[in-house]
């Protein structure tokens, strides 16, 4: 009952990690930070990431978690936008935009572990003018103020179209310590018990896996194990050997363990696990069906979303009488679904789902990237989701609004395609998005990347998806890629595959 945390296997005692992130906090403080300023994190999953997590709650910081993805210019516009007066980077990230950053930022350079360079084959190395963190943990003092309310993430979108609009949580000294939310959510979400063990490999710059991270941490008797990327067997063989309870797993991973050999699958004893939890991107019901036969009733699924936070949970036994439903919104909050003209649609009827959800607090966006037209009707909002409600409370998430294709008059919801395609034996990887039609407006196009040693053609894929499938939902077109731009969290950053084929037209959809 140590809630002890484990990287790449290594145990780190939870007092040595609360002795380091002390350190970190002296140095922040040293540097002028203070409560509702911001230190911005540019890191691969590692133990020094949670630290720095752990001691800008300390000082009552706020941390601009940086996709590592980003390109150097929306790094350099998260800096700026932030306004964060320091940056803790690994070093491999940190070189390649050193000279753009600002004089006045202080930037601290993290060593690469092994595990990490392993993972993604780079090498740690030395930047110039940047400070050492090795040095700053021999030369810090442990900060000896009292805790802070937590401030938590500064989240940033992905900036898939236009630059990252900063998501800035409301903070109310009045009320209560969000980190006892956190703790109270860690029972009561997730059903953590002093000496269960939580296993984590999606990126800590994605605010779900960041936050029930944040969830045990505030627990405090709950063990955490992190991954610096995520690699279906070795997840297996961890849940084997350190008897794994709870794991973040998104639908993109369930499909990679399903594709395993079963000989491989068998291999590994997965009954200690007890509660798993996707989120991210909707989990197709096949694919949780899979799921729940091979790891038993312990698959939940939530509808999340950095702005508002966790709003459903949906258990293994629900999702089997509710299929495809994301669960009912969690106690406390509220959802409406809005036509157009913000007027309430009769239930089981599909509009835009607004959501109230006061546990989490209020938010508003850093810049004017993030204008918020039809985005907040009094105290509800939306992220664009569209979708319906049952006469049960079910809610159920058909697609993205500014995903959905308008082919010949026809909504048409990509992720009910996707949801389909990615069953496909041949294909690893998919996303569909619309393209232009000089007659029907739109028509359908499937970007794959196939598994080694296949390929796929438009015949097979239109073979394969006619049982499924009305006609008019089956694309027109497939594009192979290597790869697709989709992050470990499940999410795709569509707008750049759509962008070549809306090149010279003078409309977007």
């Amino acid at each position: 009952m140590s809630g002890d945390l484990y990287f790449s296997g290594e145990r780190a005692p939870r007092e040595q990690f609360q002795k380091t992130a002390r350190r970190l906090a002296s140095h922040m403080h040293s540097e002028g930070v203070g409560p509702d300023d911001v230190i911005a994190i540019l890191m691969r999953n590692d133990l020094v990431y949670l630290e720095t997590v752990e001691a800008a709650r300390l000082i009552g910081a706020r941390y601009a978690s940086i996709n590592w993805h980003a390109a150097g210019r929306e790094i350099l516009h998260i800096l700026s936008d932030s306004g964060a007066r320091i940056l803790y980077a690994h070093a491999d990230l940190l070189q390649p935009v050193m000279a753009d950053l600002p004089n006045d930022l202080c930037v601290v350079s993290v060593p690469v572990p092994d595990s990490i360079a392993t993972a993604y084959n780079v090498a740690d190395q030395a930047v110039p003018g940047a400070l050492d963190m090795a040095t700053l943990w021999d030369t810090s003092p442990e900060y000896s103020g009292d805790a802070q309310k937590l401030r938590g993430m500064f989240a940033y979108t992905s900036g898939s179209t236009g630059l990252p609009k900063g998501i800035r949580r409301a903070f109310n000294p009045e009320a209560p310590d969000t980190w006892q939310t956190y703790a109270g959510l860690a029972r009561t979400l997730m059903d953590a018990r002093p000496g269960d063990r939580m296993y984590v490999s999606a990126p800590l710059y994605h605010s779900a896996p960041n936050a029930l991270s944040g969830f045990v941490l505030a627990a405090g008797d709950v063990d955490l194990f992190i991954d610096p990327k995520f690699e279906p067997e070795g997840f297996l063989a961890t849940i084997d050997r350190h008897k794994i309870t709870h794991a973040y797993i998104v639908p993109t991973m369930m499909v990679r363990l399903l594709k395993l050999p079963e000989e491989v699958r068998q291999r590994y004893d997965v009954s200690s696990l007890r509660f798993t939890i996707s989120t991210g991107s909707p989990c197709p019901v096949d694919i949780k069906a899979a799921m729940i036969d091979w790891f038993g009733p312990v698959l939940n699924e939530s509808y999340g979303a950095s702005e508002i936070g966790f709003m459903t949970l949906i258990s293994s036994d629900e999702a089997r009488a509710k299929p495809g439903s994301v669960g009912k919104i969690l106690p406390g909050g509220a959802v409406r679904v809005l036509d157009d003209r913000f007027e309430e649609v009769p239930t089981g009827e599909v509009g835009t789902l607004y959501i109230h959800l006061p546990m989490f607090g209020d938010y508003e966006y850093s810049n004017t990237h993030g204008a918020m037209d039809g985005q907040r009707q009094g105290h509800f909002s939306t992220v664009g989701d569209v979708g319906y409600v049952d006469e049960d409370g079910y809610i159920f998430i058909s697609d993205r609004k500014k995903d959905m294709i308008i082919s010949g008059g026809a909504n048409i919801f990509p992720a009910e395609i996707e949801a389909q395609l990615i069953l496909m034996p041949e294909i690893a990887d998919c996303a569909v998005f619309g393209a232009p039609h000089p007659e029907f407006g739109e028509t359908i196009v499937a970007a794959v990347t196939c598994q080694p040693g296949h390929q796929v053609s438009l015949e097979a894929v239109e073979a394969f998806l006619a049982p499924r499938l009305a006609r008019f939902k089956i694309p027109r077109k497939v594009d192979i890629h290597e790869t697709l731009p989709r992050q470990e969290s499940g999410k795709i950053y569509k707008a750049r595959l759509r962008a070549p084929y809306w090149e010279g037209h003078d409309r977007k959809v």
